[in-house]
Order: C-alpha cells, then sequence, then structure tokens
C-alpha cells in the first residue's frame, strides 16, 4: 500500500496509509496524519463530527495522483482529548474493481479469514 493524500477543496490537508479496510464495503480507512492545510478546516471537521461533511468537499488521492472514486470520505479529529494519534480519514463506498486494485493487502486479508483452517462450505472433511 501507498500513503494517498487527503484534500478539502482541492487544498491538501494531509495523509494516511489507509492501513485498514472492509473489502465487501468498499470502505478504507486508517490513522489521519494532518499536513499544513489542516488548521484551516480543523474546526470545521470537529463541527461536523457527526454530521454530513459534504460541504468540505473532501477527496483523496492514490500515490499516482489519481483521485480515489468515492461515495464520500469523512474525517473523524478527536486529538483534543486523545492525541494526535486519535485522527481517522475513512473512505467510503470505493469502486469495484478500483478498491481491489488499490488495497489487494485488505482483499487478501479479508479472504484468509475465511481459509485459514476452516474447512469450505460444501466440502467435507
Amino acid at each position: 500500500m501507498g500513503r494517498f493524500e487527503v484534500f478539502s477543496d482541492g487544498q491538501s490537508i494531509g495523509w494516511s496509509d489507509l492501513e485498514w479496510g472492509d473489502p465487501p464495503m468498499g470502505v478504507a480507512f486508517g490513522l489521519f496524519v494532518a499536513g499544513p492545510g489542516y488548521p484551516c478546516i480543523q474546526g470545521q471537521v470537529r463541527a461536523l463530527a457527526q454530521e454530513d461533511q459534504a460541504s468540505l468537499k473532501l477527496t483523496v488521492q492514490d500515490a499516482g495522483a489519481r483521485q480515489i472514486r468515492a461515495a464520500g470520505v469523512c474525517l473523524y479529529d478527536y486529538s483534543d482529548d486523545a492525541g494526535a494519534d486519535a485522527m481517522e480519514v475513512h473512505v467510503l463506498g470505493i469502486e469495484y474493481p478500483a478498491y481491489d486494485e488499490l488495497f489487494p493487502e485488505h482483499v487478501q486479508a479479508y479472504e484468509r479469514q475465511f481459509s485459514a483452517g476452516h474447512p469450505q462450505q460444501g466440502v467435507e472433511t
């Protein structure tokens, strides 16, 4: 996996490795590392923590500077209470096959949970 840059209305605000995911749901998420542009919207992110963040115009790009096509992007910032590690970005509804191409490790981890030491359904043991 590579580093993914997060933008608000076209301005870079930070990045994430999007180290976790839910392949069937097309969701990738991870620790958000704020960049120099983040303080400009930090108050809005906190105010919209449990609301629609569409007004922030959040997007995510992969290492090749291609925007990830997704249903939405959300930021969660609880850094006042828990420190810098308490910020996450969630990318929701990533289209197939783009998800598989961007996050093969997530797909492999998901598939392993069904094959590791478990008999396959319909196969006698």
